[in-house]
């Protein structure tokens, strides 16, 4: 196939491109490589995509782009004919949302209506999009369920996520473009971002500096390691939505439509306390955390923890790397790619 992987310059973006590239697909991988977080590490792995697209005979190539600009958008669609589309571009970050609301505006909502607008004037077969664990809110009856509402988001990162669900309902709903939202939970791992948890605990540790632990520790994340989030992307992707025959308008369930419409949570239903997490990095690096207690913050949740039991029935999907593995395969990457 020839597959859009939008925010291929990003952590999760970067390895479902370089999934797609290895088993054969040709993609076309679209980022503004803005500066949100270090662009060197942007580049490196963008570096890495056309190193390997080389490798596999050129089946990559790269647009440096704003999904905001639909000129630039349309262009690509009309260039390429992308078969399907993996859309994992966004302005991320829960804590930079209460900062700057704007910036979530232009990214995910008008970025994304131009996204499924182009799907749709190019007849995308398609439509796979990263939703979030975080507009479930403040829920505490566990675990999560797609079919539950959601719509008391804590932060506007999470309110931005949850309308893209809605737009994508209302194009799959009237043009029949089948679309399908996937809610990540707490995604790390070898190049993952540097404003995330274990990025920033490795990197403190290492420096001997002291690591903030918010909600004095009493955290729960299901913390998913990206190697299965990137195998339910790309089998998510090979299973377009459909509607749902069972779909009854008197008593509905938001993650599925008589359109073809899908939502689903990608996790590994399997919640860790953060005092756990924090232990599995000081045993990676060999060194004790030195630790900072400090209150919940604003537009956090308390704890997530994911029902992927319609995602597993949908594709097979069945996480099975555990948070020791994990950590130590990011700690062996950190250690290598910042020489320490």
């Amino acid at each position: 196939m020839k597959v859009l992987v939008t925010g291929s310059a990003g952590f999760i973006g970067y390895h479902v491109a370089a999934r797609l590239i290895e088993r054969g697909d040709s993609v076309v991988g679209f980022d503004v490589v803005n500066d949100y977080y270090d662009v060197n590490l942007k580049r490196a792995r963008l570096s890495r995509l056309e190193e390997l697209g080389t490798r596999q005979g050129g089946h990559y190539r790269f647009v440096e782009a704003d999904i905001a600009d639909p000129s630039a958008l349309n262009g690509a669609f009309e260039d390429h004919r992308f078969d399907r589309v993996v859309h994992l571009a966004a302005q991320a970050g829960v804590r930079y949302s209460i900062e700057n609301p704007q910036a979530y505006v232009v990214s995910n909502l008008i970025g994304f209506s131009n996204l499924l607008e182009a799907c749709r004037r190019h007849g995308c077969e398609h439509l796979v999009y990263a939703s979030t664990s975080s507009v479930y809110g403040g829920q505490t009856d566990m675990p999560f369920s797609e079919g539950r509402g959601a719509d008391h988001p804590l932060q506007f990162y999470a309110a931005t996520k949850r309308a893209n669900e809605l737009m994508a309902h209302s194009y799959s709903h009237l043009y029949s473009l089948p679309t399908t939202g996937l809610r990540f939970f707490t995604v790390y791992g070898p190049w993952g971002r540097p404003d995330m948890a274990l990025f920033k605990f490795t990197r403190n540790i290492l420096a001997g500096e002291p690591i903030e632990v918010f909600n004095h520790g009493n955290h729960t994340r299901d913390f998913t390691y990206v190697d299965d989030i990137v195998e339910g992307v790309v089998r998510t992707l090979d299973k377009p939505a459909s509607p749902d025959t069972n779909f009854d308008p008197a008593a509905p369930d938001s993650a599925i439509s008589s359109a073809p419409f899908r939502i689903f949570n990608i996790g590994n239903s399997n919640p860790v306390k953060l005092m756990d997490y924090i232990r599995a990095i000081e045993t990676a690096l060999g060194r004790e955390a030195k630790l900072t207690m400090l209150p919940l913050q604003p537009g956090d949740a308390p704890d997530t923890f994911s029902d992927t039991s319609r995602l597993a029935q949908w594709i097979g999907y069945a996480p099975s790397t555990s948070v020791t593995v994990g950590v130590s395969r990011f700690v062996d990457w950190y250690r290598d790619h910042y020489r320490v």
